[in-house]
């Protein structure tokens, strides 16, 4: 209660408008550089929303800011969670980062939220995580729930699948069978709770501001920046931060942390590399390097090393699109009453940097900040207008699970759907070729059962 009175008495107190900054965008386009820039500049402070720089340790390959970055301004939830500890979750996270913006809105301090893990600013922004009253999401028994966790997350997709099918067939639904993750959590909390996690979800959106993308914004007044860059642009950029980060110490730290926390959990089980800071892209792609046999010749560690290397820089860009594509999705294709609006900012040229991102960013904010509407508008994408629906699709033709009505419409134009489509019509021509008995016609398109939209043949 006395939490809940501190709460509105420094909601009242606030003069900071916007109630808080993010700063979205791909790995390596200079979140960290902006933030700062404007912590400086208006009284505020930057909390990290990334995953693994929670975590002490790997400094260099999980992009930590340097010490010189950190006298700028003051940083919060970077570096402070032991690296052997597996049960962190994102409730966790959320809860420790609202007491500090809490605290900071008492102080008339500016919260600046920057990060790329897009779950944790998701449980900042919106009221979507389910609280259970006990275990994980209390903070108490959470080794219990982790364990739990990982049990769940042993069993195969199917497994998993079918077993949220018989308890929670509406989330089963929504849920693709490979995303283990989450099935195993909305399995955890029909567990802990007795109650299916659809209807939990179902109650958020019910709430007021809710809406059919869950649970009502935190904060009324959000500022969204998206930083932007040409996609060439910046895998040259990725590439040149990857080597800048072996000439660092990339190699030597991965292996020194390797001894220390990893080497005996890889010899007893092995190390699927899904948990805590063990997910940090680096680990998995330099395995076979840090665990050669002490037998292997020099010739065979090199190549093993350039391996790793170029691992590292295709999965840093994967990630890359991956930020991007849920930038796209949640704030832009999606839009709702409940969704704040994002500003681009281009990072493409550094060499224009001041012109092109912070003056802008500035300048935004300034208006904002007196309630007045800021000169450059916000960004919507073609199509945000359509909204889309988490339903389930089979294409049977490429004997693939969609989920969602854009990423079904997406994959029926994709490349690869019209090539397995010729292969199939390839394959009946030439069974009737050589005189196998035809096929009942089958018509030109069917409507899918969940959208009533145009399906290419052997789609359902």
């Amino acid at each position: 209660m006395a939490a809940s009175t501190r709460s509105v008495q420094c909601a009242l107190r606030r003069a900071v408008v916007p109630s808080l900054v993010v700063i979205l965008g791909a790995t390596g386009t200079g979140k960290s550089k902006l933030a700062i820039e404007i912590g400086k500049r208006l009284h505020g402070e930057i909390i990290s929303a990334d995953s693994m720089q929670v975590y002490q340790g790997l400094d260099i390959i999980t992009n930590k800011v340097t010490p010189e970055e950190l006298a700028q301004c003051r940083h919060h939830m970077i570096g402070f969670v032991d690296p052997v500890v597996s049960s962190y979750t994102v409730v966790d996270f959320r809860n420790k980062a609202l007491t500090l913006i809490d605290d900071m809105h008492c102080r008339n301090t500016l919260p600046i939220i920057v990060g790329g893990t897009n779950y944790y600013i998701e449980s900042l922004l919106w009221k979507v995580l389910v609280d259970t009253g006990g275990n994980e999401e209390s903070g108490r028994g959470g080794d219990g729930a982790a364990r739990r966790k990982l049990e769940l997350e042993k069993l195969g997709g199917a497994e998993l699948h079918k077993r949220l099918a018989e308890v929670d067939p509406d989330m089963a639904a929504m849920l693709h069978p490979n995303d283990k993750r989450k099935i195993a959590r909305s399995l955890q909390i029909h567990e802990e709770t007795g109650v299916p996690h659809s209807l939990w979800l179902e109650e958020q959106r019910g709430q007021e501001g809710g809406d059919g993308l869950g649970g009502p914004l935190r904060y009324p007044d959000p500022c969204i920046f998206w930083l932007r860059a040409d996609m060439e642009a910046l895998d040259r950029r990725l590439d040149a931060r990857v080597d800048e980060m072996l000439s660092a110490g990339l190699i030597e730290e991965l292996r020194d942390f390797h001894v220390r926390y990893n080497q005996q959990n890889a010899q007893d089980n092995g190390q699927a590399y899904q948990q805590g800071i063990f997910q940090s892209i680096g680990f998995k792609e330099f395995h076979d390097y840090l665990t050669a046999p002490e037998s292997s010749t020099q010739q065979d560690k090199d190549a093993l090393r350039e391996k790793g290397i170029e691992a590292v820089k295709i999965a840093t860009k994967r990630y890359a699109r991956k930020q991007n594509k849920w930038v796209r999705n949640r704030f832009l294709k999606r839009p709702g009453d409940n969704v704040p609006a994002v500003y681009s900012l281009d990072v493409t040229d550094v060499s224009t940097w001041e012109e092109t991102v912070l003056n802008p960013a500035l300048q935004i904010l300034e208006h904002l900040s007196k309630g007045e509407t800021p000169p450059i508008p916000p960004i919507r994408v073609q199509g945000a207008e359509q909204r889309n629906s988490r339903s389930h699709h089979t294409c049977d033709v490429c004997d693939k699970v969609i989920i969602g009505d854009l990423e079904w419409t997406a994959h029926l134009k994709s490349k690869r759907h019209y090539s397995f489509v010729r292969k199939r019509k390839r394959d009946l021509d030439g069974d009737q070729a050589h005189g196998a008995r035809s096929p009942p016609a089958a018509p030109a398109q069917t409507l899918s059962k969940d959208t009533g939209a145009a399906v290419a043949p052997g789609c359902s």
